[in-house]
């Protein structure tokens, strides 16, 4: 099957290989000897937040500081 890439780095995977991993909406994509591996990844609520997180650069330090700060504390540095 072909797939092709489009704007902003995107592909789409065709329906006949999706159909394969029903409720599946994460892969973890790996380079192996020169492919592009894709596997199935069933994420908890906890692991997606972390992700999110971690795409944003925001350390439990700085969600610490927030917590003190909703809390009315001062913030640490």
């Amino acid at each position: 099957m072909l797939t092709k890439l489009i704007l902003k780095n995107r592909l789409t995977l065709p329906e006949a290989i999706l159909s394969a991993y029903p409720g599946v909406e994460y892969f973890d994509v790996t380079n192996e000897n020169g492919r592009i591996v894709l596997t199935p990844v069933q994420l908890s609520y906890t692991d997606s937040i972390r992700s999110k997180l971690a795409d944003l650069d925001i350390t439990e330090k700085d969600v610490a500081n927030a917590v003190t700060w909703a809390r009315r504390g001062s913030i640490q540095t």
